[in-house]
């Protein structure tokens, strides 16, 4: 991959790979792929790889150490806290209190199999604990050696502001894609004024963008993506987007997802989009996204086929959506 991009001080590559459906909520794992994807991603000139301590409650930690043994050099390693889980897979809790924090720290990186993380972002924001608290607590852990880059995720602009004051933040980890655009008010401009990076997950759309979901049979077992904007008669209402979109990704001889994804790599020099896969050839379909130059003319065709604004049904579950935007 030509080109990198920065996140505060971070230099990285234009696309990361989001590594969370190698291990849980996209159906099942296939270990072997998965790493042979993260290794093709590294030979791509993919630096950015992207984990957390909750996706498949530490095994996807220990998926990716794997896969970088021995080429930590080459990777630009980001994993996240915060997210706390309970047997019931439908709650979730939040911590941000200062001894979660190392304590969590510790462990990523012992399943990770290294000595430090990059970019340590905290994944929710606990409503329970001044933010202050939570990034001091990170800042100690950069003295320390263990951390190089401090990041947040689906965090409120005012909570950002309040966070850089107390430890430079270099990224903004949210949801954005052309049929998620809630960051573009008021977030994208305070990151903007900070300096601070916007790393997009699910630029397609949890991979509805790409055209490869026509019906809720189409998910397999053990696959959560089956609400809100999934669930019967919200998916068949948005179906409607992917059909204009794969219609002027036929005019660029393209495929949808692409063009869904050059939208997000247009979106600024400070934007680095994560779109996840487990399989060599989705990774390599996105990595060629990068080099796709769009006009003012097809930026106008793109969001006229996909108003933000008709998109029915939301993107979390309400117990999902509660954890957001805080």
């Amino acid at each position: 991959m030509t080109g990198t991009r920065r996140l505060g001080g971070l230099g990285v590559s234009a696309q990361g790979l989001g590594c969370m459906g190698m291990s849980e909520f996209y159906g099942e794992a296939d270990d072997t792929e998965s790493v042979a994807t993260i290794h093709r991603a590294l030979e791509l000139g993919v630096t950015l790889i992207d984990t957390a301590d909750m996706y498949g409650r530490g095994a996807n930690e220990e998926l990716v150490g794997r896969a970088i043994a021995g080429r930590r050099d080459e990777v630009v390693l980001a994993t996240k806290f915060g997210v706390v889980r309970s047997d019931d897979p439908n709650e979730r809790g939040v911590r941000g209190d200062p001894e979660y924090v190392r304590a969590a720290c510790d462990a990523s990186l012992a399943r990770l199999g290294v000595d430090h993380i990059d970019l340590y972002y905290q994944h929710r924001v606990d409503a329970n604990v001044p933010i202050e608290d939570t990034v001091g607590a990170i800042a100690q852990l950069v003295v320390a050696g263990k951390v190089r880059h401090l990041g947040l995720s689906e965090a409120a602009a005012g909570t950002i502001r309040r966070a850089h004051a107390v430890h430079p933040i270099a990224a903004l980890q949210s949801e954005w894609s052309l049929w998620t655009r809630d960051i573009e008010a008021e977030i994208v401009p305070a990151c903007r004024e900070l300096g601070i990076g916007i790393v997009a997950y699910s630029p397609l759309g949890r991979g509805f963008l790409t055209g490869r979901f026509t019906s809720t049979s189409d998910f397999g077992s053990g696959d959560f993506r089956r609400f809100g904007r999934f669930a019967e008669g919200n998916l068949q209402h948005n179906l409607a987007i992917v059909e204009a979109l794969h219609a002027l990704a036929a005019d660029r001889g393209v495929a949808a997802g692409q063009l869904a994804l050059a939208w997000v790599h247009d979106r600024g020099r400070d934007v680095v989009p994560i779109p996840g896969t487990k399989r060599r050839r989705y990774l390599e379909e996105n990595v060629a996204a990068a080099a796709i130059e769009l006009s003012e003319e097809d930026i106008t065709a793109i969001e006229g086929a996909v108003p933000a604004d008709k998109v029915a049904g939301e993107r979390y579950p309400e117990q999902g959506m509660r954890l957001v935007g805080r």
